[in-house]
């Protein structure tokens, strides 16, 4: 008898008659998926699309317009470009990523490797970036490159695998909270800045509700979509302004008309030293996806049964596909710089579904989104956008930190990681605190005796120096003035 491990998808699933309850059937559908890593992976065969894949489409597709958008904003100020520029850079990216990474990459070739979306923390070094003359292309090939030797020495999972749960609960914490506020007063800034401060209360208060309404019904997974339709609807019915600006079209995907002299980003082609200004900013970039990757992987790991261990998103896999990712869609013009796509891997994961059924649809969202044009504006209207990161990402964050932290081992290790993030950032918060948990010198005095050397003191001490050492560069240290820049 053929060993049922062996067996294909399609002998090894059970269809949903055969379960109780859909929560199940989803489960079991994780357990008997068996993806293939650099191979082609077919829906019906290698795996199937279920309306709960919807959820985290939706929640990406959004994802990413917010930040791609975001981000391409903050560089177009930086180096004075228009808000045309802006538009057509952003569909750029959102069209050549899902397409070529989205679809075909993650939801095809390799749907271990999670989606390699936008990364939000380095958005606040851009204006630093455009004074020290870093280049976005030459940025994007070094990120590749940085990227690529990670996943060939597969240092990323390692420093995965070696962060104890108190380091990761500590750091899952303090990024839900900080993002918690921060979108909070987000919200409310927008509401007093069109005079109407009351909406902006208005529409916490009703998500609120409901989201402890979806908690309780145990469907959080629905929160994406569900809560960022209510806050649009409250807004509008409390009498927020909002009118679509952005018409249907398709951008250049021409690389010289990007980086001409005189189109595009008006900087032509990098030179040798704007490739030397922008080493700090890709080794730091780099340096930022470990803690990043992380806790996307965890957030499976707690609501995967376990059994689930070949849909689980491999570190080194997703390194090797925001590395081409990165280098591709700066190639065609984009500004973006990528990381893994929290604001899809985290829905997925609350709705147990593996990658690429999700993958697939977020692709063809996201492209029907940037090809429109209009619903670019409903995605980045501050209470959509606001109330979409809350609830689909900083509240589970928040909530799976505190899950992490059991007992006062970790509860020792949880805090020192908030209070060093707190006093430089995440990625210092997370480097510091692993070399610390690692060596017994807080949490589990036992600990060092269960790791190799190599664990313990040589890989998180350089972790610690390379990502701090890039930090003092470019002058996130606090009172270090930067390095670059003058």
């Amino acid at each position: 008898m053929q060993n049922v491990e062996s067996q294909s998808y399609q002998k090894r699933r059970k269809s949903r008659a055969s379960f109780s309850t859909r929560a199940e059937y989803l489960d079991h559908e994780l357990i008997a998926m068996k993806p293939k890593r650099w191979g082609i992976n077919l829906p019906g065969r290698d795996f199937r699309f279920e309306w709960e894949d919807l959820i985290p489409a939706i929640a990406g597709t959004i994802g990413l317009t917010v930040m791609c958008t975001a981000v391409t904003n903050a560089f177009a100020s930086a180096y004075g470009l228009d808000s045309a520029f802006v538009i057509e850079n952003v569909r750029v990216d959102m069209l050549i990523v899902s397409l070529l990474f989205v679809i075909f990459f993650s939801g095809i070739f390799n749907p271990r490797a999670n989606l390699p979306g936008i990364h939000g923390p380095m958005m606040p070094l851009i204006p630093l970036m455009a004074v020290s003359g870093t280049h976005p292309l030459a940025l994007g090939g070094l990120i590749a490159i940085f990227g690529v030797i990670m996943s060939i020495t597969k240092s990323g999972s390692r420093l995965v695998n070696m962060t104890n749960k108190g380091v990761a609960g500590g750091l899952l914490v303090y990024l839900g909270a900080i993002g918690t506020i921060g979108q909070v007063g987000a919200i409310q800034k927008w509401a007093s800045g069109i005079h109407l401060g009351y909406i902006g209360f208005a529409v916490l208060i009703a998500n609120l509700g409901l989201y402890a309404l979806l908690a309780r019904m145990k469907k959080r997974w629905l929160a994406i979509p569900v809560c960022s339709a209510l806050a649009a609807v409250v807004a509008l019915v409390f009498g927020a302004p909002f009118e679509f600006t952005t018409g249907p079209g398709l951008p250049s995907f021409n690389p010289m008309y990007w980086w001409g002299e005189n189109t595009g980003w008006k900087l032509g082609l990098p030179d040798m030293s704007s490739v030397i200004s922008s080493v700090p900013f890709a080794i730091l970039a780099v340096a930022m996806w470990s803690p990043d990757f992380l806790g996307h992987r965890i957030f499976q790991e707690m609501n995967y049964p376990s059994g689930a261990k070949d849909v689980l998103m491999d570190v080194d896999d997703t390194m090797i596909g925001c590395s081409a990712r990165q280098v591709t869609s700066a190639f065609f013009g984009s500004g973006c710089i990528t990381s893994s796509w929290g604001t899809y891997m985290i829905p997925a994961a609350i709705a147990k579904r593996p990658i690429p059924g999700g993958a697939i649809a977020t692709g063809v969202l996201s492209i029907f989104v940037a090809v429109a044009g209009f619903p670019m504006d409903i995605a980045v209207w501050r209470p959509v956008l606001g109330i979409a990161l809350l609830v689909g990402v900083y509240l589970p964050l928040l909530e799976a930190g505190m899950e992490m932290v059991q007992d006062s081992k970790d509860t020792q290790s949880a805090g020192i990681c908030i209070f060093s993030s707190a006093v430089v950032n995440p990625v210092f918060g997370w480097a510091l605190t692993m070399f610390l948990d690692n060596n017994g010198l807080i949490g589990d005095k036992k600990r060092p005796s269960t790791l190799t050397l190599s664990d313990r003191l040589v890989i998180p001490g350089l972790a610690l120096l390379v990502s701090t050492s890039a930090m003092a560069i470019v002058g996130m240290i606090p009172g270090i003035p930067a390095m670059v820049g003058g």
